[in-house]
C-alpha cells in the first residue's frame, strides 16, 4: 500500500446541497422490491446457471412474494432467451408479477428482446447506456450529445416494438450506468430525452433507475444524488425512482435506505446480495431491516434456512455465517458477557411476556425467520455461567442454581480451553451428567425409600440403595425426609455430611409432571458436591440428586 495514496486515488465530488430534507425521514412502508438474483446475479457467478437451475430460483422468488422480477439478458446467451421463453410458454408467470429483461441500447438487441417476451402477459424492458465521464471518454470515446442520442434512439425503438405489441402490459426502465459518478446535471439531462420519448403516465409506465452501479461514494453523497435528481426531474410524478447500488465499499444496504429516504421508491438487488465483484444490495438484509422496525416488507423470510439451502445450491456459493439474519452464526454469542445479557432477557420476558420484542443482542425473534433457539448461545471457552446455563434450559428444561452454574462453567472453559475448540450441546450435556447427573446408571441407585413418623416432627427414614456391587440398606432420622436421608447416609459413611443448598422446580408447561431438584452438599473430607435429578416424584428427585452428590465422598464401601 501507498504511504500517500492520494497520488495515485482522487476522491469523487460531493454534491452541493444545503437544504437536503432525507436526513430527518423515517422509512415508514416498504419500497417496491426487484429480485435481479436471475441476472444480475446469474452473470456474477463463474459457472452461470441452466435452465432448470434458473426455473428453481424463479420458484423460490415467487414463493419469497417478489412481484417484480429480472430474469435475463436475453439478446446475450440463448439460454437466457430460452429461459425467458419456457416462463411465458410454460405459464409460469402469475397475473400479479412483472418479469423484466435488460437490452443494450442496439437495435438487434432490442429486437431480439422482443422476440424473447413475445406472448408475456406483463412485461418490463430496462435499457441502459454509461453515461459517467470515465466511460464515455475510455471505454466508449463518445460526446456527452452522441451518448444522448443513442439512448434516445434506443428508447424511440423501444416505445414502436411496445406499440406494435398491445396485448402485453409493457413498463419502461431506463438506467444511466453509473449514476453515481455521472455528473448530475447530464444524468437529468439524458433522463429527461428518454423519458420525453415515452411520455410516461398511468396507462404507460415508466421507471428510471439510478444505480450505483460502482460505489465510489459514502451512501450520504448518493442520497444527495438521488434527491437532487427528484427535486429537477421534470417528470418526477409521473415516473418510479428506483435504485441498484452496489457493494464496492460495503454500503449497499445503506445506500438503498438513505436512498429511499431521499425519494427512491424501488430497490433493486439480490438474495443475500450475490452480484458482481462484491456483490449488490442483499434484499433479505434490507427487509428484515425495516421487519425490526416494525415495518411489514411484504416479502416472505420465514424459512430462513431453507432460502439459505437453495440459494446456495443455485448460486454454488455459500451464504457467510456471519451474514445479517441470514448466516448460521447471526444470532449466535460465544461471548459471557453477550451470553448472559441474552439469558436475563429471556428470562423477563418468559415472566413478563411483552408485545415488543426486547433481548439484548438479538435485533429480531429468530423464530420469525424459522430459526431456534439452540444457536443463540454456543459455548467455548470465552463463555462463561450463562452459555452453559442457557443451553441445558433451553434444550433440557433445567434451570440451574447460581452457584451450579459457576462451578459447572468452570469445568467447560477448563475443558474449552483443553481443546480450542467449541464444546457442542451433547458434549455439554455429557459432561454435566457426568459430574452431577441426571442419568440412569448413577453410582448411587435410590431403589426405595418409605419414612415413618417419630413424632414431635421428626421422622424415621429407610431406604434401597444400590451400588456398583451390592443394595445397601439406609435408616436414619431427621425433622424432613432430607435431613434423615443425609443422617443416614452420615451413619454410612462415619462422617458429617451437610446439606449446603437445595433447589427444586418443575420441567416446564410442556411436562409439569416431571420436577428437577438440585442438591449441594459439603463432607469433612470433601469439597463441595452438587447432585442433579429428574423424576415425576419430587421426593425421589431430590433423593436421588442428594446420592447423586457422593460419588467422591466413598471411597471404600468395605467400612460399610
Amino acid at each position: 500500500m501507498l504511504l500517500d495514496p492520494s497520488t495515485k486515488y482522487k476522491p469523487y465530488p460531493v454534491i452541493a446541497l444545503a437544504d437536503r430534507i432525507w436526513p430527518n425521514k423515517q422509512l415508514t412502508h416498504p419500497p417496491r422490491w426487484l429480485s435481479t438474483d436471475l441476472r444480475d446475479g446469474n452473470q456474477a457467478l463463474a459457472e452461470p446457471m441452466s435452465v432448470e437451475r434458473k426455473i428453481k430460483f424463479w420458484e423460490l422468488l415467487l414463493a419469497c412474494g417478489f412481484k417484480e422480477i429480472e430474469v435475463a439478458f436475453p439478446a446475450a446467451s440463448d439460454t437466457d432467451f430460452q429461459f425467458v421463453r419456457r416462463l411465458i410458454e410454460e405459464n409460469r408467470i402469475p397475473d400479479d408479477v412483472t418479469i423484466q429483461v435488460i437490452t443494450q441500447a442496439r437495435t438487434d438487441l432490442i429486437e431480439r428482446t422482443f422476440d424473447a417476451l413475445k406472448g408475456s402477459k406483463r412485461a418490463t424492458i430496462h435499457l441502459y447506456n454509461a453515461t459517467a465521464p470515465l466511460f464515455r471518454r475510455l471505454v466508449f470515446q463518445q460526446t456527452k450529445e452522441e451518448i444522448v442520442a443513442l439512448a434516445v434512439a434506443g428508447s424511440e425503438l423501444i416505445r414502436r416494438c411496445c406499440e406494435a405489441n398491445p396485448d402485453t402490459h409493457w413498463t419502461y426502465q431506463y438506467s444511466p450506468e453509473t449514476f453515481c459518478f455521472t455528473e448530475p446535471d447530464f444524468a437529468l439531462e439524458i433522463c429527461h430525452a428518454v423519458a420525453k420519448v415515452w411520455q410516461p403516465t398511468s396507462e404507460r409506465p415508466m421507471i428510471i433507475n439510478l444505480p450505483s452501479t460502482v460505489e465510489v461514494n459514502t451512501p450520504n453523497v448518493y442520497a444527495d444524488q438521488i434527491e437532487y435528481f427528484c427535486r429537477h426531474f421534470c417528470y418526477r410524478e409521473s415516473v418510479c425512482i428506483s435504485v441498484h447500488p452496489h457493494n464496492d465499499q460495503g454500503c449497499g444496504v445503506a445506500s438503498a435506505e438513505l436512498a429511499l429516504l431521499a425519494g427512491a421508491e424501488r430497490v433493486e438487488g439480490c438474495l443475500f446480495g450475490n452480484g458482481e465483484r462484491t456483490g449488490n444490495l442483499c434484499l433479505v438484509t434490507l427487509a428484515l431491516n425495516l421487519y425490526s422496525q416494525g415495518i411489514p416488507p411484504q416479502l416472505d423470510f420465514s424459512d430462513m434456512t431453507n432460502i439459505v439451502e437453495q440459494v446456495e445450491e443455485y448460486n454454488q456459493i455459500p451464504v457467510h455465517p456471519r451474514h445479517p439474519y441470514a448466516g448460521k452464526l447471526a444470532f449466535t454469542a460465544f461471548s459471557g458477557s453477550h451470553q448472559d445479557a441474552i439469558k436475563k432477557g429471556f428470562n423477563a420476558r418468559e415472566h413478563d411476556p411483552k408485545t415488543l420484542w426486547e433481548i439484548p443482542y438479538l435485533l429480531i425473534d429468530p423464530n420469525d425467520i424459522g430459526c431456534n433457539y439452540e444457536a443463540v448461545i454456543r459455548v467455548n471457552s470465552q463463555s462463561g455461567k450463562s452459555g452453559t446455563a442457557w443451553m441445558l434450559e433451553q434444550n433440557h428444561g433445567l434451570k440451574l442454581p447460581r452457584a451450579l452454574q459457576q462451578a459447572f462453567s468452570r469445568h467447560v472453559q477448563m475443558i474449552s480451553d483443553q481443546s480450542g475448540r467449541e464444546m457442542t450441546l451433547a458434549q455439554v450435556w455429557q459432561l454435566f451428567r457426568q459430574l452431577y447427573g441426571p442419568h440412569e446408571q448413577a453410582r448411587y441407585q435410590l431403589l426405595d425409600y418409605r419414612t415413618e413418623s417419630l413424632g414431635a416432627n421428626r421422622i424415621q427414614f429407610q431406604a434401597q440403595v444400590k451400588t456398583e456391587e451390592k443394595v445397601l440398606t439406609l435408616k436414619g432420622e431427621g425433622n424432613g425426609i432430607l435431613s434423615a436421608a443425609a443422617h443416614a447416609i452420615n451413619l454410612y459413611l462415619k462422617e458429617s455430611l451437610i446439606i449446603e443448598d437445595y433447589h427444586e422446580h418443575t420441567l416446564g408447561r410442556k411436562n409439569e409432571s416431571r420436577s428437577a431438584a438440585y442438591i449441594l452438599c459439603k463432607s469433612t473430607r470433601e469439597e463441595s458436591q452438587w447432585g442433579v435429578s429428574v423424576d415425576s416424584d419430587i421426593a425421589r428427585a431430590s433423593l436421588q440428586a442428594l446420592l447423586n452428590a457422593l460419588p467422591l465422598i466413598k471411597r471404600n464401601e468395605n467400612n460399610g
